[in-house]
């Protein structure tokens, strides 16, 4: 996967991939988050676990690959809603433990976070060496 691309004429780097806005990747972040509510269910994993927290955790991270990091909040926060709705608490309740859940939506919005600051970097300059070439029509007329 190319990180990268040269615009022609250009001598900056810029990104090849646009990256989601903050709206975009919340509705992202809730959809993928509603797919995954009954795999786990069907699976029989759809409790408080650490098979469930690490599953919404890698649903975070991977909305945070293609989100800006303006976003990781709201996919930290939609990975959270569904987590504590229906595998802490049943039947979509929601419920607010304190510390716990601090750090569980803590875990879910750095996880999103960390994904989304790479394409984030500062773009980077290309470096080019200027090689002079010789005049070989003058040889050829001879």
């Amino acid at each position: 996967m190319r990180l990268y691309r040269v615009r022609p004429g250009g001598r900056w780097l810029h990104p090849a991939v646009q990256r989601l806005g903050t709206g975009m990747s919340l509705a992202v972040a809730l959809t993928v988050s509603g797919f995954l509510t009954p795999v786990l269910g069907w699976v029989g994993e759809l409790n408080a676990g650490w098979y469930t927290f690490g599953a919404y955790a890698l649903l975070c991270t991977l909305v945070g690959a293609v989100s800006r990091p303006a976003a990781a909040p709201l996919t930290g926060l939609s990975g959270w809603l569904f987590f504590n709705g229906f595998a802490v608490h049943r039947y979509a309740v929601l419920g607010w433990a304190g510390r716990t859940d601090l750090l569980r939506l803590g875990v879910f919005t750095v996880a999103a976070l960390l994904a989304a600051l790479p394409g984030a970097m500062p773009r980077r300059r290309i470096r080019l060496e200027v090689v002079q070439l010789a005049d070989h029509r003058a040889d050829d007329r001879c």
